[in-house]
């Protein structure tokens, strides 16, 4: 029953802090601090980010049928181009960008960086522009810093967005479709590594039931935690996630 509830409150975590720019990367590592599940490994922290792959998907399938059945090719263009910085930096720095999330302190010191970027967003003018090549790769290349735990993956690249002065629903849009493609590829490498029963010394006793259980309690609530997001965006408020991670890098920093 302990290990039940530890997945079920990091799978929430998961599913709130993934969409809200707060870094769910670096909430889940402080979560697995906090309830003694630092073992579970990166298995667990993939199926959990694939079920808000499941939830990118629902939230926005009528754009992603119409892509496919219009097939337009320019935006499968811009996410190709938007995945290839993360790829390349996850390939040269792997060992490196996995060590960090051992370190709970440098998930603190991450998160004050990423307060500081969405507060800087306050003075940003809003726009109307649309997602072209060179954006969608700046966008791509915040994604790409977003690897380091703590940062935050969507702050990063709205942030990003909101600097070429795209338009808020817009940017929401490309850059949780722009995740999929990576969490893709990071869930199907974990499930071929626990199929061969490799790694699975770093699973922690995590088994296959609660990952399972995780990986749909992170959809369900991943999914309202995008429509958040979404009516945030239009209401102008973002910014004020900045304050909220500064403090919480903070915490993390004196308590851990």
């Amino acid at each position: 029953m302990g290990d039940f509830m530890n997945v079920t409150l990091l799978a929430l975590l998961q599913g709130v802090a993934e969409f809200l720019p707060i870094s769910s990367s670096g909430h889940l590592v402080i979560g697995q601090h906090l309830l003694g599940m630092t073992e579970a490994g990166m298995q667990l922290d993939v199926f959990l980010h694939g079920g808000t792959l499941l939830s990118v998907l629902i939230y926005y399938r009528r754009t992603i049928l119409r892509i496919v059945t219009e097939r337009d090719w320019r935006f499968v263009m811009k996410l190709i181009v938007s995945a290839l910085p993360a790829v390349a930096v996850y390939f040269l720095f792997r060992r490196r960008i996995d060590a960090l999330f051992e370190n709970a302190k440098m998930v603190g010191a991450l998160l004050m960086f990423t307060g500081a970027v969405l507060a800087g967003t306050r003075f940003l003018p809003t726009g109307s522009n649309g997602v072209s090549i060179l954006r969608a790769l700046w966008m791509g290349t915040m994604q790409a810093v977003a690897l380091l735990p703590g940062v935050s993956r969507s702050g990063m690249t709205l942030a990003a967005a909101r600097s070429g002065r795209v338009d808020p629903e817009r940017a929401a849009e490309f850059s949780f479709l722009m995740s999929t493609p990576l969490i893709l590829g990071g869930v199907m490498l974990e499930v071929i590594k626990l199929y061969r029963g490799v790694e699975e010394a770093s699973q922690g006793g995590v088994g296959w039931g609660l990952l399972a259980w995780g990986f749909v309690f992170s959809a369900v609530t991943g999914y309202y935690s995008l429509m958040l997001l979404v009516r945030t965006l239009k209401g102008r408020w973002f910014w004020l996630f900045g304050p909220y991670c500064c403090i919480a890098g903070l915490a993390t920093l004196c308590l851990l």
